[in-house]
């Protein structure tokens, strides 16, 4: 071996030895393997100071449902809620603009006066519990307290969110019947009534357990205890009222134009989106297979019913004035959903559609009516919600397979109670002068006369 083979060699094997041990000479620079005492002795530490936190214990089956139930109903009533600023808006558009901030005023105060009066005494009305006895009794002030959580069961305050809800409906399907000549105060003195004793009382019937209840009446969304009442509440003011002024001459009727159709059918939709916390709602419970099951078919046959009246009248309508009329169709759709509150939870889809058309083209027939009887009901509240509430109760009779004579009873007795009852209040009302306003503040219009303001500038 020359000198040179030996100098390769001997450069080959330093390169080797420096490539091995460059890494590990970083590495110990960078990063010392061994930390130094005193962080060492920080970490071990560390633990000792703070302990780990403990964990939560799991949810139960019971507690999901529970949480899923009670959820999903506060989620329904804010839908219920929202009907408010719908029915605010058919109304409005339907009516003349002078009488716009009138409408909008009545219906505020119903959710406003309706929450205070059914918390203070309607809800116990109408949920008396043991204290009542079929026909009448009270639970007392107040909501109550939450018991053991449990698939089904309800937190007592969102129970009175839902229902409260309900009340306000009930009292706001009458703002329209009555709109353009009714005092402000009247209608506040209305609102408090029907919502903190004639609703409630009523409501006790079917859903507090009452004597209807007890003989079969079925009723699940409120076709009947809700809409039938508004209904019937209203056609008592409009008759009582009698007609604005310059809407029947010589005996024909002569139509007063809605200022703003499109606000009336925004209000329409907003009314179908909110039915979906009305009908599914009234389900109370979500949680489950066949809690699950019946909220679809809940919804579909909402749907299909409010189609199928907005349909109907809509034909109905263009055969008997020759031309389509958005009005007709608007609440043909309200006179399905009404239709099928009662029964959307025990009858099939194509019997939702045969609902749904039958109420469309009551809605129409129901309007005419009105017209051949000098009855002014501006936004067509009787014929949508106390005749199609009517039909509703009796469909579910029909085709939701409840005793049929039962059904005719429970569907005739509280829409009667709810006319009789407010008849006699908007008639006293009437007597003391204290019921419409005079003619002069009605041609003004009530924005003016009874707010001092107005909608539009």
């Amino acid at each position: 071996m020359n000198w040179k083979q030996a100098l390769t060699g001997l450069t080959a094997s330093l390169v080797v030895v420096l490539a091995f041990s460059q890494p590990t000479l970083a590495f110990d620079e960078a990063e010392p393997t061994e930390k130094p005492a005193a962080e060492a002795t920080a970490e071990t530490q560390a633990p000792a100071e703070e302990a780990p936190a403990e964990e939560a214990p799991p949810l139960s089956l019971s507690e999901v449902y529970y949480a899923l139930d009670n959820s999903m109903l506060l989620l329904c009533a804010v839908l219920v809620l929202f009907m408010q600023a719908g029915f605010a808006m058919v109304e409005s558009g339907f009516n003349s603009s002078k009488n716009t901030i009138n409408i909008l005023f009545k219906n505020l105060m119903d959710v406003c006066v309706g929450v205070l009066i059914y918390f203070a005494v309607g809800y116990g009305l109408m949920y008396p519990g043991d204290a009542g006895n079929g026909y009448f009794g009270y639970a007392g002030f107040g909501i109550g307290d939450a018991g053991d959580a449990g698939p089904g069961v309800l937190h007592p305050q969102v129970d009175f969110l839902f229902q409260v809800a309900f009340a306000a409906t009930a009292a706001t399907i009458v703002s329209g019947a009555v709109a353009g000549r009714l005092k402000f105060s009247s209608y506040l003195i209305y609102s408090v009534i029907l919502t903190g004793i004639i609703y409630p009382i009523s409501g006790y019937w079917k859903w507090g357990g009452g004597w209807l209840d007890a003989m079969g009446f079925y009723d699940f969304a409120g076709s009947i205890v809700v809409h039938a009442v508004g209904g019937f509440a209203g056609l008592a003011g409009a008759i009582v009222l009698g007609p604005r002024i310059g809407r029947f001459k010589d005996g024909k009727s002569v139509p007063i134009p809605g200022h703003n159709i499109a606000q009336a059918t925004l209000g329409v939709f907003i009314l179908w989106v909110g039915w979906y916390g009305f009908n599914p709602g009234s389900q109370l419970a979500f949680a489950g297979t066949d809690n699950t099951n019946a909220v679809m078919l809940i919804a579909t046959n909402t749907t299909l019913a409010a189609a199928a009246g907005g349909f109907a009248a809509m034909v109905l309508g263009w055969i008997m004035y020759g031309k389509p009329d958005i009005s007709m169709a608007l609440n043909g759709v309200l006179a399905g959903l009404v239709g099928i509150t009662a029964n959307c939870d025990s009858v099939t889809n194509i019997e939702a559609l045969i609902i749904g058309v039958v109420a469309g083209l009551l809605v129409v027939f129901g309007i005419l009516a009105l017209e051949k009887l000098k009855i002014d009901d501006p936004v067509g509240a009787f014929p949508v919600h106390g005749l199609c509430g009517i039909w509703g109760g009796v469909a579910t009779g029909i085709f939701g397979g409840f005793d049929i004579g039962v059904q005719i009873l429970g569907s005739v007795v509280i829409p009667v109670y709810a006319f009789v009852t407010m008849f006699i209040l908007f008639t006293v009302l009437k007597v003391i002068g204290q019921l419409r306003v005079s003619e002069e503040d009605e041609l003004k219009g009530l924005d003016l006369s009874e707010h001092g303001m107005q909608a539009y500038h």
